[in-house]
């Protein structure tokens, strides 16, 4: 089936991780393609890529690397290594975003190593590490995303973290192969006032991320004004991609319905 695009030119993904629990992975796959929407997925080192590949659907982003933090010497070089091998995997589906982290996370998204509160000299490695990362996905002609995560709820410990460190480190490489991966649940948790971020980080955003706070469900379980942030995508001239990223209230088809509606709306622009 065709990828869903809204009206102003949004295409909309959702998380194959997180919808559709009740089936095999290779079929929430599938049942999101057949819905219309493009397809993210976490671990790779998790799925059999064949397969994934085999369904036809359009990958939207997937993790870009295994091991590794930006911090260090041998985390940067474990960082690098791992990304080698995810462009490897990307390559197999065609995932045109790779998606990165402040820090490695264990499975339960906790960092493997805490590091609350780098210093000086670890953001000038970080970014250092990330230009490293950047001219990697130029050779290999993709684009690796640094997404904002909240400290708050869900990721205690994550060096890195708020939407503003985020987009401070993508400013600063300023390369179009380093992206923001701009997650607004993790941002409303740990920072709010969403519509003057995506404003402020709108030339380096490369996919937005959406879920309702609390519960991380869909949109229009929580406080989260979607309506007022698909207005602001449009005034700004977004055209990129807006990932479901959360977890089915009730069900998955009414999650997603209640998404593509938040994010097809034709309501006019603010004048």
């Amino acid at each position: 089936m065709s990828v869903h695009t809204a009206p102003q030119g949004i295409t909309l993904a959702a998380s194959a991780e997180m919808l559709f629990l009740e089936l095999p992975f290779v079929e929430r796959v599938e049942r999101l393609d057949q819905l219309g929407f493009q397809v993210e997925i976490w671990d790779w080192t998790t799925r059999d890529l064949d397969a994934l590949a085999r369904t036809g659907a359009t990958f939207s982003s997937m993790t870009g690397y295994i091991r590794g933090s930006l911090t260090d010497e041998a985390g940067a070089d474990e960082l690098l290594a791992t990304a080698e091998r995810s462009l490897l995997a990307a390559d197999v589906i065609d995932s045109p975003r790779l998606n990165l982290h402040g820090t490695g996370l264990d499975p339960t998204g906790l960092p493997v190593i805490p590091h609350p509160h780098p210093s000086g000299a670890d953001w000038v490695f970080a970014v250092r590490t990330l230009e490293r990362l950047a001219m990697l996905g130029e050779r290999h002609g993709r684009v690796f995303t640094l997404e904002n995560l909240n400290t708050a709820v869900d990721h205690p410990g994550t060096p890195f973290a708020r939407a503003a460190d985020t987009l401070a480190l993508v400013q600063a490489v300023d390369s179009p192969y380093l992206r923001l991966n701009l997650d607004l649940y993790h941002a409303q948790i740990g920072e709010g006032n969403l519509i003057e971020l995506i404003t402020q980080a709108q030339p380096y955003i490369g996919e937005i991320q959406v879920a309702d706070v609390p519960g991380r469900f869909e949109p229009g379980t929580g406080e989260i004004n979607h309506p007022a942030i698909n207005r602001t995508l449009t005034d700004i001239d977004y055209t990129g991609i807006v990932g479901l990223e959360g977890w089915a209230r009730d069900s998955s088809i009414e999650a997603l319905d209640a998404f593509r509606t938040a994010f097809t709306s034709t309501s006019p622009a603010r004048s």
